[in-house]
């Protein structure tokens, strides 16, 4: 389904285009249809391997329904995700990622100035990882290619699972909407934080496709396919209208 990149300030564009690696797949964010679109995903995801257990499995379903419940509640425009399960030596690595689609307003008399944000972003992380034995985090301005400025958020978070803590590396990507006061938030995790610079490649390949269309429903120029580190080529473009 697709959406508004904003409440339609003049001037603003109409809405984006994102690509996403040909192995993830949207999430289904209807709370009528989620629950069992994710469980035919990762039942048919599972079929291939087999060494899973049946309380593996259910834990991945319980998971990623969280994840859907969570960016629906945060008002997603939209969410996608992969799920890879490898053989290893001890066991299944089971690997896993979501990146959601946020959008935020900056209240008025709050300055809306992409430094400010990410500033006032690294403060935050450093007064929440004070005493947790995790690691501050990190911020900082980066160039999209088709957007120019935009604002990168990485850290590690303790996530809530069941009552037990589980480490998840983040990258946010703030990316400012012209002629509003609104941000689309790229929002990226994984459980799997020993493979978080792995993971980061690739959430800065989705971020790096990034492009608004203009009030007339148009983006330019096509782009080629991006390859995703790790991932393989960029699939089809996620169009958020």
């Amino acid at each position: 389904m697709t959406q508004p990149v904003t409440e339609r300030s003049e001037g603003a564009p109409a809405g984006y285009t994102l690509r996403f690696p040909d192995s993830w797949w949207h999430l289904d964010l209807d709370p009528s249809t989620r629950d069992a679109s994710i469980r035919r995903r990762i039942e048919s995801q599972v079929k291939k391997a087999p060494q899973l257990s049946r309380e593996q499995v259910d834990a991945l379903i319980r998971s990623t329904r969280r994840i859907a419940r969570e960016a629906h509640a945060q008002g997603a425009l939209r969410a996608s995700g992969m799920l890879r399960i490898l053989p290893a030596g001890s066991g299944p690595l089971v690997l896993s990622a979501t990146t959601a689609v946020l959008r935020i307003s900056v209240p008025e008399g709050q300055a809306e100035d992409l430094a400010d944000l990410v500033v006032a972003a690294g403060m935050q992380l450093g007064t929440a990882a004070e005493g947790t034995g995790l690691p501050p985090g990190e911020v900082e301005l980066v160039e999209l290619p088709h957007i120019g400025a935009a604002g990168r958020i990485s850290r590690i978070e303790d996530v809530d699972h069941q009552g037990k803590p589980v480490p998840t590396a983040m990258r946010h990507t703030l990316i400012p909407v012209p002629n509003s006061r609104d941000y689309l938030v790229l929002a990226s995790s994984t459980p799997n934080v020993d493979l978080a610079d792995q993971f980061y490649e690739v959430f800065d390949a989705i971020a790096e496709s990034f492009r608004f269309e203009d009030p007339a429903g148009t983006s330019g120029a096509a782009d080629p396919a991006a390859e995703a580190a790790g991932g393989g080529p960029m699939g089809e473009a996620d169009k958020g209208k």
